[in-house]
């Protein structure tokens, strides 16, 4: 049984980071040459300290660019952290990385599959690697193309797949060794619902053996279906941590209302705020609020009402119930899609 911890972990990149954040190439001078000029730096990771428990799926939920892939990238040993420490169970991942690579089962964010290969020989040449006996390797392939639905194309080359079987074969070689700690990072991204929720099903089964599962996304749906825990990150920085249903209700009132206006005024915030059930108003400009409550719909025939005594016309208004998106949305202003 294997967690997961971080303490204090940063990156700074001085050149564009490399495709899904460790896919091989480094910066210019680790290539050989020189710079010519100065490359502005990047923070990728500012300061993350996680930890995971032992059989616990945990996500890693933010908008592109906010340091997911990086942290994935260092916990599988293929980024190197600009500063602080992680583990794998009770190994430092950069001072003991041969230990952690048998520990741990990756899928990268896209594909990365043979193209010259047959499924099975995919699978059969992943078990090799880890050390398995061909007798294992024959089943452990069979048990895995029969869960993944693959098996009438286990013998067919994957340049012909479609997206959803190639991922779910990548998936499939990432289980191949029984790794104690999975890492998916954005699993169902491009997906077809049908095929996301037969992952969501492995994954859950996987889960249930013991397994830690650490994944990466920005589909609120996901993590609120899968995660036991999760971390919603931005910037490199860990903006709020904790069960999907404790950070739904950390949002003031849980719903949001997003009104927009002609053009609101001071006097109308003021009575907006107090409305009964209205736990916050903000804004951003001088046309859209946002309202947190306790109620929702009901609220816009007072909100209407509000707006008609003032003058000031209402052009828009969208309700959110309690979600994630809420979450991200009061402590960062933006949407997670942004």
């Amino acid at each position: 049984m294997v967690g997961i911890r971080t303490q204090d972990l940063r990156k700074v990149y001085t050149s564009a980071p490399p495709f899904a954040a460790g896919g091989g190439f480094g910066p210019p001078a680790a290539r050989g040459g020189k710079q010519t000029k100065k490359h502005p730096e990047i923070i990728a990771l500012d300061g993350l300290s996680l930890d995971i428990s032992v059989g616990e799926v945990f996500g890693l939920l933010g908008p592109n660019g906010a340091g997911k892939s990086t942290t994935v990238g260092i916990l599988t040993t293929r980024v190197q952290p600009t500063g602080g420490q992680a583990w794998i169970g009770e190994h430092d991942v950069w001072k003991e990385q041969v230990a952690v690579k048998r520990l741990i089962g990756v899928v990268a964010q896209r594909p990365n599959l043979d193209f010259s290969l047959t499924a099975r020989e995919i699978l059969l040449f992943h078990g090799a690697y880890f050390g398995l006996d061909s007798e294992e390797r024959a089943k452990r392939a069979e048990a895995l193309f029969e869960r993944f639905k693959l098996r009438d194309r286990a013998d067919q080359m994957v340049r012909g797949f479609s997206g959803g079987m190639m991922q779910r074969l990548s998936i499939a070689r990432a289980m191949m060794h029984d790794p104690q700690v999975l890492f998916l990072d954005e699993p169902s991204a491009g997906l077809d619902p049908q095929t996301k929720l037969l992952l969501w099903e492995i994954i859950r089964e996987y889960n249930q053996t013991g397994k830690t599962i650490l994944l990466t996304t920005h589909n609120m749906e996901e993590a609120d279906a899968l995660c036991d825990r999760l971390a919603i990150i931005d910037h490199g920085k860990n903006i709020a941590l904790g069960t999907p249903r404790q950070l739904k209700s950390s949002v003031p009132g849980g719903f949001l209302l997003r009104l927009r206006f002609g053009q609101h005024s001071p006097e109308l915030l003021e009575r907006l705020q107090s409305l009964a059930g209205v736990r916050e108003v903000r804004t951003s400009d001088d046309t859209a609020v946002d309202v947190y409550a306790d109620r929702g719909g009901s609220l816009l025939p007072e909100i209407a009402t509000l707006a008609a005594a003032a003058g000031v016309e209402l052009h828009d208004v969208h309700i959110s119930e309690p979600s994630l998106e809420n979450l991200f949305l009061h402590h960062t202003g933006r949407s997670l899609r942004e």
